[in-house]
């Protein structure tokens, strides 16, 4: 089982997201942007493998504008050296590497224009994964999308679009249970219709579900994953409170990742904390991950 956090470190002072106005783009903005956020990304891997941190998720602004039309900047070519490097590091140490664009990306739009656009972003996301030359368990994963007044024609959308999709993007591709339109019972659905492989969110689960138990939604979405993809991975936070519901809380509430583990206990899968403040949190859930496992099994 791999812990791991999203996107930033706020430890060790850089950014994987560096980025600039679209107005201002420029060949050199872009070299100067890339470089640095790959700079960053290696120093934040190392800083993870040297603390027992197996799972990251890649900023989608690694390469900032690299699906829109004015990104005229080889970026492929020019970093290639640099994306294998770190692609080397990330096996060497056996971790896993995933990817989440933003909620713009959405295949079932009705819009063709807006699905067009979501589909170029997904294959950029496939392309940064594919030039590190990692295997199909790193994912890039996504929400359904919406709703547009007619579920079942969004899921009959979706389920068009993705068989429509290049074999690189099916390979990564994942989808994860949302808090408000598209429950776990529904990402099955797509599952069986398509083969996507299912990502879990337990804080999306509290917020929406079919009364599924932690657990026997593990085992279902477990079934989704096939062995070359690894275990499934899942994402964990716990309810801000106060907050909107399915707010992410700020810090991880000890008491309540115990009792997850403890409701998931015998099942294996990685977890992404989406927790505000990052490695903080993560450094504790790898504590208490073993101190659980001491508890259960002979350390």
């Amino acid at each position: 089982m791999k812990i791991g956090y999203p996107c930033i470190n706020r430890k060790i002072g850089c950014t994987t997201n560096s980025t600039f106005r679209l107005g201002s783009y420029s060949d050199e903005r872009m070299q100067k942007a890339v470089s640095g956020n790959l700079a960053c990304l290696f120093d934040i891997l190392k800083w993870n493998c040297s603390n027992g941190f197996q799972f990251f998720r890649i900023s989608s602004d690694i390469v900032p504008f690299a699906s829109h039309p004015v990104c005229s900047y080889p970026w492929e070519k020019k970093f290639k050296k640099q994306f294998m490097e770190i692609g080397s590091f990330i096996k060497q140490n056996n971790m896993r590497i995933s990817m989440h664009p933003d909620q713009f990306v959405v295949i079932n739009s009705p819009s063709n224009e807006i699905a067009e656009r979501s589909i170029k972003e997904l294959e950029y996301h496939c392309r940064v994964l594919d030039l590190m030359g990692l295997d199909s368990s790193a994912r890039v994963q996504i929400h359904v999308g919406g709703m547009y007044g007619d579920k079942e024609k969004a899921v009959l959308r979706f389920v068009d679009r993705y068989n429509k999709l290049s074999k690189s993007v099916r390979k990564r591709l994942a989808i994860e249970n949302d808090d408000r339109l598209f429950s776990l019972k529904d990402c099955l659905e797509i599952s069986r219709k398509t083969g996507v492989p299912v990502i879990f969110d337990v804080l999306h689960h509290r917020c929406l579900n079919n009364g599924e138990t932690i657990k026997d939604a593990l085992q279902l979405v477990q079934k989704t994953w096939k062995k070359k993809d690894g275990v499934p991975m899942i994402d964990y936070s716990s309810q801000e409170k106060g907050g909107r519901k399915g707010k992410h809380t700020e810090h991880i509430d000890q008491k309540d990742f115990k009792k997850f583990l403890d409701q998931s206990k015998g099942l294996d899968f990685d977890i992404m904390l989406e927790i505000k403040d990052k490695e903080k949190s993560a450094k504790i859930a790898l504590l208490l991950l073993h101190k659980f496992a001491c508890s259960n099994y002979d350390c």
